[in-house]
C-alpha cells in the first residue's frame, strides 16, 4: 500500500515562501494498492494537482471517499480534471449516517452562482453508491470507518492490506464530544497497532484552551492517542493556516517530548503536501 498527500493544510489553503516545507494546499490523500487500485480521500486544494498528475498517466479509473463536506475538505473538487473526461470513471462512497446525501451535497458545491459547472453536467460518468456493513473493500484494500467528533459529523478511515494499516482521522476533536462522536477509548481501539496514524493536530495546548468545540485536536491528544494506540508513527495534520514552518516544526518536538518514555515510542512527523508511504 502506498500513501501519499497532496494538501495537509487546514481551514484555507495559504501560499508564500513561510510555507514551503509542508505546503499550502488543503486535504487531499491518495492511497495505491499492491495491484494500483486508486483510492482518493477528500477533494482540498491539492485534489487539483493530482488530478494534474492523473491526466498525464491516463489514469481514468477510481474511487472517491469524503471525511466531510466542509470547504477546506471539497475546495478542490470543481478543478479536478479527471471530473471532466467523459471516459473517465469515478465511484463515490457515501456514508449517510455520518455525512449526510454526498451526492446532494457535492452538488451544492458546484451549483450556480458557487461554480459555472452544475456537478450533474460534468460527463465523467460517477457512481453514488451506498456503503453497506461496517467494511468496504477495494481490491485488495480494506477500508472500515468511524465517526469523526467533528461539528456537522463526519468520518475517519482505516485502510488494511497485507497485515499493514494506515489511519486517517482529521478532523477529530479528542478532548470534546461532538454530535455522534466516539470516545478516546473507541478512537484508540480503531488505530491499535496502525503502522501509520494521521491526525488533526491543529493546536498547542495554549491555543487548544481558547478554541475548545472547535473540532479540532491539540498535539498533547494526538500523542496521547498513538501512545495508547500503539501505533508505529503518528503523522500531524490539518496545519494551521497561520503556522509557518518553522511552526509546525516545534509542534513535532513539543510532539515527541509527549511521546518519550516507557513502552514503545511511536515515531512522529508532520505531514507536507509531498508526503509519501510505502507500507
Amino acid at each position: 500500500m502506498k500513501v501519499r498527500c497532496w494538501g495537509a493544510r487546514g481551514s484555507i489553503p495559504v501560499s508564500g515562501p513561510e510555507y514551503d516545507r509542508y505546503g499550502g494546499d488543503t486535504t487531499c490523500i491518495e492511497i495505491r494498492s499492491k495491484n494500483d487500485a486508486l483510492l482518493v480521500i477528500d477533494a482540498g486544494t491539492g485534489i487539483r494537482r493530482l488530478g494534474c498528475q492523473l491526466t498525464e498517466q491516463g489514469r481514468l479509473d477510481l474511487t472517491l471517499l469524503f471525511t466531510h463536506t466542509h470547504w477546506d475538505h471539497v475546495l478542490g473538487l470543481p478543478f479536478f480534471k479527471p471530473l471532466y473526461n467523459p471516459k473517465a470513471r469515478i465511484k463515490l462512497y457515501g456514508s449517510p449516517g455520518l455525512q449526510g446525501n454526498i451526492m446532494k451535497l457535492l452538488a451544492r458545491v458546484m451549483a450556480p452562482p458557487l461554480f459555472p459547472v452544475p456537478f450533474t453536467a460534468l460527463p465523467s460518468k460517477i457512481e453514488g453508491l451506498a456503503w453497506q456493513g461496517e467494511s468496504l473493500q477495494l481490491d485488495t484494500l480494506r477500508i472500515t470507518r468511524i465517526a469523526l467528533s467533528h461539528p456537522n459529523l463526519g468520518a475517519g478511515y482505516r485502510i488494511e492490506e497485507d497485515g499493514k494499516s494506515f489511519v486517517f482521522l482529521t478532523d477529530n476533536e479528542l478532548s470534546h464530544h461532538h454530535r455522534g462522536g466516539r470516545s478516546f477509548d473507541e478512537y484508540a481501539a480503531f488505530c491499535q497497532g496502525a503502522d501509520l496514524l494521521v491526525h488533526d493536530a491543529e493546536y498547542t495546548p495554549e491555543e487548544y484552551a481558547e478554541r475548545r468545540g472547535w473540532g479540532h485536536s491539540d498535539i498533547i491528544d494526538a500523542a496521547k492517542l498513538a501512545k495508547a494506540a500503539g501505533v508505529k508513527v503518528l503523522g500531524l495534520f490539518h496545519h494551521n493556516q497561520e503556522r509557518r514552518d518553522e511552526g509546525v516544526d516545534e509542534l513535532v518536538r513539543r510532539c515527541r517530548e509527549v511521546l518519550s518514555g516507557p513502552g514503545p515510542v511511536p515515531d512522529c512527523l508532520a505531514l507536507t503536501q509531498h508526503s509519501s508511504f510505502d507500507l
